[in-house]
């Protein structure tokens, strides 16, 4: 799959330790998804595209959490002004190492990073949006300043931040490809992997493997 760079970015979604295996909402192979993306950063930065990191960046105590609530993680609750937040384990509070980028990840290049899900009582699956889908993080704009068309991504998870970013992304009039090979799914509720891939195929996201784009 050829793509001309100077209009294109790649888009690395969360690979943050608490994502990882071992992390506090680790999803299995997490880690798996790093060699593709350096490659794909390698080539990027070869070929004058741009790189965009994404970092889930919460408060202790966030409203996303769980705990905050007294209850169990995959449980749901309504927040002001949004109903239906998932409950996750705490994971990725500022300053921690579960909210650090893994070190195997290659941060050499990006030319920004996109910090999200820090408003207290608001979370944040999008690299556009947050989840009250009103509130921008800026990445549209940035991105059509500099002409850019076109978004590759990668990262974690499927079926949560790369589901989001890229419906969005096609909502905004992006040519979106996913690579393939470097993904990986909470699998949460069950089958959440499989529904994520028929919301993104249905939306006009291409699939690609990392080696195929050039």
């Amino acid at each position: 799959m050829t793509i001309n760079f100077p209009n294109a970015a790649l888009l690395v979604i969360d690979v943050q330790y608490d994502f990882c295996p071992a992390g506090a909402l680790g999803v299995e192979e997490g880690d798996q998804v790093i060699e593709p993306l350096n490659r794909l950063a390698a080539l990027f930065a070869a070929k004058a595209g741009r790189i965009i990191a994404t970092q889930d960046w919460h408060p202790a105590g966030h409203a996303s959490f769980a705990s905050f609530h007294g209850k169990n993680p995959g449980e749901i609750v309504d927040l002001p002004g949004l109903k239906g937040q998932y409950l996750w384990p705490d994971h990725c509070i500022q300053g921690s190492r579960g909210a650090d980028f893994h070190e195997a990840l290659d941060m050499r290049q990006p030319t920004l990073i996109i910090r999200k899900g820090f408003r207290q009582n608001l979370d944040s699956y999008s690299a556009f949006f947050e989840n009250d889908r009103i509130t921008s993080t800026g990445l549209d704009g940035f991105l059509k300043s500099l002409s850019i068309n076109t978004l590759v991504l990668g990262g974690l998870a499927t079926d949560y931040c790369v589901l989001y970013s890229a419906l969005d992304a096609r909502t905004l009039g992006y040519n979106t490809i996913i690579a393939e090979d470097a993904v990986r799914g909470v699998g949460l509720p069950p089958g959440s992997v499989e529904e994520a891939y028929r919301l993104l195929k249905g939306a006009g996201v291409t699939f690609a493997k990392s080696g195929d784009i050039q």
